[in-house]
Parts: C-alpha cells; sequence; structure tokens
C-alpha cells in the first residue's frame, strides 16, 4: 500500500480555498510513511489514472456542497475502480453515515479524522478487519450490526458524535506537495489589488451549540487547539508559496482567545505585511472588545460573523446566542477599530417574515454594508441536514416534509406562500447576475425593488444610495461563500 499512487485523497470543494481537508490527512500519513497523492476536483480534472491505481479513496467533505459532489465523485470512482475501499471523512460524513455506507462508500470517519484515517490505511495495506477501529463504522460493521438486530440509531446516531474521535492529536504538519497552486484559488481584493491567500485552522470544533450548525452535532460544544508551531508552520509555508494574506478558517477563531492571539501576535512579529480574517460570533466580538484593536494592528482586515437574522424570533429558534440589538452593538466595536464586519446570513428560514427580510435590506443599506454582504447570501434558506439540532426541537416539527436522502437534506415549506416566491425569485437573480459578474451595488438594489416590490405597504427606510463602480470597496474574498 505504501506505493506512490495507491492512496488517493480526494477534496470536492473548500470554500474557494486550497484544501486542508487534504493537506492535513496528507501530512499525517506521509509522517507514517505512506505516499498519498491528493486530488482536488474542484480545481483540477478528474484523473482516472489515478483513480484506477488507487486501492484506497478518502473523500473529505467538510460541507454540505463537497458532500454532494463527494457523492457523485464515489459512483464515478467505482465505476473506474471496483475493487478500491471508499471512505468519506469529515464533517458530514458522520452526519449521513448510513446512507454513504447504503450507496457509496465502504467505510466512514468521523470528528478528529486524521489518526483514524491512518489506522485504517495501515489495517488494510496489512489485510487486518477494519470495524474494531474507533472512529470508524465500515459497511461490513453496519451490515452485521443489522443482522444482529442492532438499531440503526446505534449505528448512525443523530448527532453523529458517538462514532467520532474528539480528542487531540498528535498533529502533524500539513502537507501541501502536489496540490495545485494558491494562483488556483480564492484571491483577497483590497484596494483595488488582489493578492494570493492561505487557509489555516488554529482550531477545530466549537464551544458553541447553535442548532442550524453541523459542528455540534459532530462535536458537542467541544473544541481543539492546532498547536501553535503547526500552525506557524503551515504559515510560512504558504507564505513561500506566495501568500500574502491568510484566512483563518477556524469555526470560531475566538473559542480559544489566548491561543489565537498568540499566533497572529508570532505571525505578525515574522511576516508584518501578512494580513488576515477570521470567523467569529456576534457574542464573542462583545465579549472581547478590547482584543478588537489588536487584531486589527496585527493585521485583520476584516471580521466574518453569523449574524443570520434581525428577527429575535428567529435568532432565538436558532440558539444563535445574540440579538438584534447585539448585531448593532458588534458593528460599532469593530468600526471604532477600523475592521470590517462582513455578516453571513440566514435568509430563508420558517420563522422569517417579508418584514424581517425587508430588514435586513434597509440594515444593509444603512449602515454601508452593500459591499460586505455578497449577494448569495441574501438567497440562503436553512438547510437542516440529518443530525441537526434542529430536529429536536418541536418549533420546527410542523413545517418538515420530511427527509430527502439524495437531496442529504430535511424539506420544509414556509407557511407564507409569498416567502417561497421570493426565495425562488432571488435566487434566480442573483444567479443570473453573479453569471454576468454584475456589480453587488447593482444586484443589491435590484433585490431590494423585488423584495419591496412583493410588500403592499411598506416601502424602503431611505432612498436608494447609488455607487460609483470605480469607488473604494472593503476587503473581501473572491469566493463568495463563507460556510
Amino acid at each position: 500500500m505504501q506505493q506512490s499512487g495507491s492512496i488517493l485523497l480526494i477534496s470536492c470543494y473548500e470554500l474557494g480555498h486550497q484544501p486542508l481537508g487534504l493537506a492535513s490527512p496528507l501530512g499525517f500519513l506521509r509522517r507514517a510513511g505512506f505516499a498519498p497523492v491528493g486530488l482536488d476536483i474542484a480545481r483540477e480534472e478528474f484523473n482516472e489514472q489515478c483513480v484506477a491505481r488507487a486501492r484506497f479513496v478518502g473523500i473529505s467533505v467538510p460541507m454540505h456542497t463537497a458532500l454532494r459532489i463527494g457523492v457523485q465523485a464515489a459512483h464515478r470512482v467505482r465505476s473506474i475502480n471496483p475493487d478500491c475501499h471508499i471512505c468519506f471523512y469529515g464533517l458530514y460524513a458522520s452526519l449521513n453515515l448510513e446512507y454513504l455506507l447504503d450507496t457509496c462508500a465502504d467505510s466512514i470517519v468521523g470528528g478528529e479524522y486524521e489518526d483514524v484515517l491512518v489506522n485504517l490505511v495501515e489495517a488494510l495495506a496489512e489485510e487486518r478487519p477494519i470495524h474494531p477501529l474507533q472512529g470508524l463504522v465500515s459497511r461490513q460493521g453496519l451490515s452485521a450490526a443489522k443482522r444482529r438486530d442492532v438499531s440503526p440509531q446505534d449505528m448512525a446516531p443523530k448527532t453523529g458524535s458517538q462514532i467520532a474521535v474528539l480528542r487531540r492529536l498528535d498533529f502533524a504538519a500539513p502537507s501541501r506537495e502536489g496540490l495545485p497552486p494558491l494562483e488556483k484559488y480564492a484571491r483577497l481584493q483590497r484596494d483595488g489589488h488582489e493578492r494570493l491567500t492561505g487557509y489555516v485552522e488554529a482550531s477545530r470544533g466549537c464551544l458553541h451549540l447553535c442548532l442550524h450548525c453541523p459542528i455540534p452535532s459532530v462535536y458537542e460544544g467541544r473544541f481543539f487547539v492546532v498547536p501553535k508551531p503547526i500552525v506557524l508552520e503551515d504559515i510560512r509555508g504558504l507564505v513561500r508559496a506566495g501568500a500574502e494574506h491568510i484566512t483563518y478558517g477556524d469555526p470560531d477563531f475566538l473559542n480559544g482567545p489566548k491561543h489565537s492571539l498568540d499566533i497572529v501576535r508570532a505571525m505578525h512579529d515574522e511576516f508584518p505585511d501578512l494580513t488576515f480574517d477570521i470567523t467569529t460570533k456576534v457574542e464573542l466580538i462583545l465579549k472581547h472588545a478590547a482584543l478588537m484593536p489588536e487584531l486589527a494592528a496585527q493585521g485583520c482586515v476584516f471580521v466574518v460573523s453569523a449574524v443570520e437574522s434581525l428577527s429575535d424570533l428567529v435568532l432565538t429558534h436558532l440558539e444563535k446566542g445574540h440579538n438584534r440589538a447585539d448585531v448593532f452593538h458588534a458593528l460599532e466595536i469593530l468600526r471604532s477599530c477600523g475592521i470590517p464586519l462582513r455578516p453571513s446570513l440566514v435568509s430563508f428560514t420558517p420563522w422569517t417574515t417579508l418584514d424581517d427580510y425587508l430588514d435586513v435590506l434597509d440594515f444593509v443599506d444603512e449602515q454601508g454594508l452593500i459591499d460586505c454582504v455578497d449577494p448569495v447570501h441574501y438567497t440562503i434558506r436553512l438547510l437542516v441536514p440529518p443530525g441537526s439540532g434542529l430536529l429536536s426541537r418541536p418549533a420546527i416539527q410542523p413545517f418538515l416534509t420530511g427527509l430527502d436522502q439524495t437531496a442529504l437534506t430535511y424539506r420544509w415549506t414556509h407557511p407564507d406562500p409569498i416567502m417561497h416566491r421570493l426565495y425562488e425569485n432571488v435566487s434566480a437573480l442573483v444567479e443570473d447576475a453573479s453569471r454576468a459578474g454584475e456589480d453587488a451595488a447593482n444586484t443589491f438594489q435590484r433585490v431590494r425593488d423585488l423584495a419591496f416590490g412583493m410588500h403592499a405597504d411598506r416601502r424602503p427606510a431611505g432612498e436608494a444610495r447609488p455607487l460609483r463602480p470605480d469607488r473604494s470597496r472593503p476587503p473581501r474574498l473572491t469566493e463568495p461563500w463563507f460556510c
């Protein structure tokens, strides 16, 4: 199994970044003496020759989009190489365990997956049984459990956490050798220039339990720091590869503020011109307001935060941990030290009213955030994957229409047909605008006109302020998805 090419790891989509879901396990496997190959099919041609040589194929699925593409990739792998072992790993793997094992996977790895992948590859190389491995469920193991009349819930629990390895690993440095160069991925746009961007993580998992987020379904409020030397070594390699900006992809960069600040201080000392961005919760911006000026001084050029909605009802149902007033406060804190806020939104939920939607559009306009919100966020509809914490709450039950297994999500309907029509119309508008490369300000204005046109008694809070095409815009990544 140690010959080059017999171990293939595939990434399907990681938000426009060079995939850490390949680089990290490649580092672990190479440290263990293997010679794996990485293939990012979001940026590279599907290499059938490489697939045909592989005895083990691992498919990284850190998000829903990646999972849907990954299922298609697995079927293609199987048609080319029927005898290889296909393993899905990453956040969305264990949430869809039974479906994947029934359709296209031989095994599933959840949680902190790298050590388990190494153990799995070693067991396969030595022709040892794999179903006893901790942190892994195999097709054979699941079939045996069914023959013993073990409940499927025991093998594929709703949370996904019971199969996950949740312990701090002996981290290997990510290995990016053989991956597409940074030029193939998202860049930072700032002051009229584009900068190559690297992607690292200082921590994994999350302390918080927001109901619509898949992370709590696996990590259950736990998080693990990546050792500072490992993160800094990865950053050095990215800088050598041309990176002038670093995205910290932690689910929440301020879960461990001391650890995170130690890393950015060391990074800034070594690379004073290197900028970065982070993701953190609204409530943590408020809690750690005193840290924001230092983040700005160390090179933070924007903060992504899951605002999701300005409706206190919606925020309560999602158990977000902040309210409408907190959003305005967080915006003030960041502005006071010169850091733009880039909100992410869940624009359509069963509880979102047309007035709620229009409130967000007024907020974006009045607060000067048109260039800080990629238009795709006006189309985001609540995703309820298997294992979602929302499924445990009575509030969503009246809206659910069942599990669409092939779409890997539960379907729900909005009680107001106008909102369903708005979703379809805005989605079509934004998709067309994106394909045409339309200015975000023009797209916003068209979304605004469409949405207010569906309300009989309401008009925008203020007159539309036209924005010049040559205006100065806040820093952003060229990849429009945040999560």
